[in-house]
């Protein structure tokens, strides 16, 4: 059984973190304190210039984690010394450009090496995946595939195809802090059970308890972005206490 099916043995929760926001130490303390306080899998941003998928709250930590100089190597770099003691599924979360810059076959045996469970591309369709999926499978890395409320007849081709768990993206647009979610998510997820029986967890918006737990009732999980951003905004070098405090809370809802 590997890492990410591990996680999902209960209702999985997942936040999301940007490397280097606001300095790479703090991302070092604020990814310990959530897998301490019950974070079942973490996404790691790798910064980018231009993250078409992100609302102005995650756009914000990028620009300030490249302000700040962090790089794709540092980054790997991060994981590799995480990886001495955190023990739970580590996911990058990142753009085609980036992996491509770096060198597909490259970037996949680097997440090998350092210990990335897997990666997800949110601005690559599933028509052009196997570009990428093609090398991450040879080295043992998850290709993980969103399915959106736009994808309709497609969802059931994507559930086919995917690998680790499936993201579930809970509304239109970018990510985002949302005062309700109006998407009928239990009539994706039935499509998505009736092709796979890999995870699905649901993410973009999701910014409570409340949420959380209505989100992990028709599905395996719940992923949270930029709520936690928000916290790292606020508190800077001081957020793994107050990030910690909010995985547990969310965590708590969960079960």
């Amino acid at each position: 059984m590997s890492r990410i099916e591990q996680a999902f043995k209960e209702k999985a929760f997942i936040p999301f973190i940007t490397c280097g926001d606001p300095d790479l130490e703090t991302t070092a303390k604020v990814v310990r304190a959530a897998a301490e306080n019950g974070a079942d899998i973490i996404e790691l941003g790798i910064p980018f210039s231009d993250p078409v998928a992100e609302g102005p709250v995650i756009q914000g930590a990028n620009i300030r984690a490249l302000s700040a100089g962090v790089t794709t190597d540092k980054v790997f770099e991060l994981v590799r010394e995480l990886r001495k003691d955190v023990k739970i599924p580590l996911v990058f979360m990142t753009y085609a450009n980036v992996v491509f810059s770096y060198g597909v076959d490259k970037f996949m045996s680097l997440c090998k090496e350092v210990g990335i469970d897997g990666v997800i591309l949110p601005d690559v369709p599933f028509e052009e995946k196997e570009e990428f999926s093609s090398v991450s499978s040879k080295y043992g890395i998850d290709m993980i595939s969103l399915i959106a409320p736009t994808s309709e007849d497609r969802t059931a081709m994507i559930a086919k195809n995917a690998e680790g768990f499936i993201y579930v993206v809970s509304s239109l647009g970018v990510t985002g802090t949302r005062t309700e979610i109006t998407t009928n998510i239990e009539d994706i997820v039935k499509v998505i059970r009736q092709n796979t029986s890999l995870p699905c967890a649901v993410g973009f918006g999701i910014s409570n308890p409340q949420q959380a737990r209505a989100m992990a009732e028709v599905s395996d999980g719940a992923i949270v972005g930029s709520a936690i951003i928000k916290i790292l905004e606020k508190y800077g070098k001081d957020s793994p206490k107050y990030v910690g405090e909010f995985v547990r809370e969310m965590k708590n809802a969960l079960k």
